[in-house]
C-alpha cells in the first residue's frame, strides 16, 4: 500500500511552538508542541523541533511519508526564507531559518508570516476553498492579515506587505505595540476591546461586571460574556470595536476587491456579538460599487488546528507549483 504524503506545519509562537502532520486534504493526523523559549537563539530551537518532528513521527513512519516543512512565524519573509526581526522572540536581525531547517531536513522548506500561512489555509482547506480573492483577518493578541487576489497571496516586493493590522486609525490615537500611535491592532485586537472596556469604564457611571476586574486579568472571553448577559459597558465596547474595524475593512475592499474576509482568532469566537456590527459598519463605509457583494466568515479550519493547517498549506502549495 501506497503511503499517505504528509507535510509539516509548523507554528512560530512566542509561547509555544506547535507543529503537526498535515495530509493534501487537510487532514492533521497528528499533533505537539514544545515551549519556544522565546529567550534562545534560533538554533536552539530549530534543533529541539528536529528532535521532537522525529520522535512524533516515528508511530505514523509506516504508513506516511514527509513530504515537505512549512512555517509560520512572526516577520516570515517567503521570499528570503527568513524571520526579520521577529517580535516576541530575542532572535536579532535576519535569521535564516529555511536554512536552519534544511540541516536537519533534507526536505523542500518553506516560511511566511502566521497570518499569510493562515490565509493558504483558509484557500486550500477552509472557508475561503475555491475562491480566488480573498481576505483573511486574524483578531488575537494582535492583528493579523492575509491577502488573496487572483488566486495568489499577495507579498509586495519585500514578502510583507498586507499588514492591514497597522495601517492608522487614528494618528493622534493609542500606542501600539509597532511603536506607532493608532494603529487598527490597538483596537480591533482581543488586548484591544480590553483597553476599550477600560477607557469606558472611566468616563460612564453604569453598573458594569467587569468594573472588579483588572486590565492584567481581563479578556476578550470575559468581554463577550458580559455582553451576552446584557452588560453595557461591555456591549458599547463591541460597537466601538466593530465600527473601527469595519471602517477598515471598507478600506481593504477598496484596494482588493475580495469575494469574501475570513475572520478567525480569539476576538472572533464572540460570533454574532462582533461579526453582525462590523458587517453593518462595513457596509456604511463601503463605496457604492462595493456594496453587498463581500461576505464576512468565520474561519472554515479545524479549530485548534488552524495555524498548523495553514503552514501545512503553505508548503502543499510550494510542492504543487513544483508538481510534487
Amino acid at each position: 500500500m501506497a503511503k499517505t504524503k504528509v507535510a509539516v506545519g509548523i507554528d512560530v509562537g512566542g509561547t509555544n511552538t506547535v507543529f503537526g502532520f498535515v495530509d493534501r486534504n487537510g487532514r492533521c493526523l497528528k499533533e505537539a508542541s514544545i515551549p519556544t523559549r522565546a529567550q534562545e537563539d534560533a538554533p536552539l530551537l530549530v534543533g529541539r523541533l528536529y528532535e521532537a518532528i522525529t520522535r512524533e513521527f516515528a508511530p505514523l513512519a509506516d504508513a506516511a511519508e514527509l513530504c515537505g516543512i512549512g512555517i509560520g512565524a512572526p516577520n516570515g519573509n517567503y521570499f528570503r526564507g527568513t524571520v526579520e526581526n521577529a517580535p516576541n522572540l530575542s532572535w536579532k536581525g535576519v535569521v535564516d531559518v529555511v536554512g536552519l531547517f534544511k540541516k536537519h531536513f533534507p526536505l523542500p522548506v518553506a516560511i511566511t508570516n502566521d497570518a499569510n500561512a493562515a490565509a493558504l489555509g483558509e484557500g486550500m482547506f477552509g472557508a475561503a476553498k475555491g475562491m480566488k480573492d480573498f481576505i483573511v483577518i486574524t483578531l488575537g493578541t494582535g492583528v493579523g492579515s492575509g491577502l488573496v487576489a487572483n488566486g495568489q497571496l499577495i507579498y509586495g516586493s519585500d514578502g510583507f506587505a498586507g499588514e492591514l493590522g497597522h495601517t492608522i486609525v487614528d494618528p493622534q490615537g493609542r500606542w501600539c505595540g509597532c511603536g506607532r500611535r493608532g494603529c487598527l491592532e490597538s483596537y480591533a485586537s482581543a488586548s484591544g476591546i480590553c483597553r476599550t472596556v477600560f477607557e469606558l469604564l472611566a468616563i460612564r457611571r453604569e453598573p458594569c461586571s467587569l468594573r472588579g476586574v483588572s486590565f492584567e486579568e481581563i479578556t476578550s472571553k470575559m468581554i463577550t460574556e458580559a455582553a451576552e448577559k446584557g452588560d453595557p459597558i461591555a456591549i458599547e465596547a463591541f460597537d466601538v470595536t466593530a465600527r473601527i474595524l469595519g471602517m477598515k475593512l471598507a478600506d481593504a475592499v477598496a484596494h482588493t476587491s475580495p469575494e469574501a474576509i475570513i475572520l478567525f482568532g480569539g476576538l472572533a469566537h464572540a460570533g454574532a456579538r462582533i461579526f453582525e456590527p462590523t458587517k453593518r459598519y462595513m457596509e456604511e463605509y463601503l463605496l457604492p460599487i462595493f456594496r453587498n457583494k463581500v461576505k464576512l466568515l468565520p474561519s472554515g479550519l479545524t479549530e485548534g488546528n488552524t495555524a498548523v493547517l495553514g503552514a501545512g498549506a503553505l508548503i502543499w502549495g510550494e510542492l504543487a507549483r513544483q508538481g510534487i
